[in-house]
């Protein structure tokens, strides 16, 4: 049939080149936005098409941390626990995760470059990032100052940065940054990965999804297919936390943000934020 060997280009051209391993719920909503309407197809018969070609994403073992917060330096108290953001630029996450590098010179045949992330919490639009060949607390100023070249001229009202404990953000440069940006710091209270959620997510994202199955011989190559895979999920990749829009269409709205799952923490601060009242 025309359509579905259609539908199946179509899927293959955006994971071939764009994103591996993206979704199908999420491709769909992609195809009938870009697709004229002599090849469209139901959100339900573009499901059986990915089962019945193969086509569906396995899931994804969960990738290890690189976090070293056994240190003297600083920290702060978690201020983001019993916040649901309602507009941009109210709190940012941030994260490092790692990205292998081919290089048969090394014992193991491998090593790594360090990938630094900044999202906005409202929109899920990365508004910093930076990919080093070190865990120095530099790189991840890059990052930072990346993010606040995004802010509007004479933004003023309160931004919260959060991050885990890690020795580059409670470093007295990385916090020196955000107070002169007027930028409180935010920490998490452990070393839970569910304290810093967002920023993990968007790791796993990044790593297990848009780079997915890719391989590398050089910190450049890195960088560019990780400027091809964050423009891709800014401006093109729907998200179900805000409610199918794109990051970058999400960061223009404000107001609670519709989400296509259910979140148990949303519910406890509700809750308690009606006991209070």
């Amino acid at each position: 049939m025309a359509i579905e060997q259609f539908v199946v280009q179509f899927v293959k051209n955006v994971r071939d080149n764009k994103d591996p391993q993206l979704g199908g719920d999420k491709l769909w909503r992609i195809y009938k936005d870009k697709i004229s309407e002599e090849y469209r197809v139901g959100r339900d018969a573009f499901r059986c098409i990915l089962h019945e070609r193969g086509l569906n994403i396995r899931s994804r073992k969960r990738a290890p941390r690189t976090t070293d917060s056994r240190h003297n330096l600083p920290t702060y108290p978690n201020l983001v626990k019993d916040v649901i953001p309602t507009r941009p630029n109210q709190i940012w996450v941030s994260d490092i995760t790692y990205v292998p590098i081919e290089d048969t010179r090394e014992r193991l045949g491998y090593r790594f470059c360090f990938l630094t992330l900044i999202m906005d919490a409202y929109s899920k639009r990365i508004l910093g990032r930076y990919v080093a060949p070190t865990l120095e607390t530099s790189y991840c100023l890059k990052a930072l100052e990346m993010a606040i070249d995004t802010l509007p001229y004479g933004f003023a009202d309160k931004l919260i940065h959060h991050s885990d404990r890690g020795c580059q953000y409670a470093s007295a440069d990385y916090i020196d940054r955000l107070t002169k940006n007027n930028i409180t710091p935010s920490m998490t209270e452990s070393g839970n990965p569910k304290d810093n959620a967002m920023a993990e997510r968007i790791n796993n994202t990044i790593k297990n999804e848009l780079l997915h199955g890719k391989t590398f011989t050089s910190m450049r190559q890195v960088i560019e297919a990780v400027d091809v895979a964050i423009d891709f999920y800014n401006s093109e990749r729907p998200h179900s936390s805000i409610d199918w829009h794109t990051p970058n269409e999400a960061h223009e709205m404000s107001g609670e943000m519709k989400r296509h799952w259910h979140s148990w923490r949303e519910d406890a601060i509700r809750k308690q934020q009606t006991l209070a009242m």
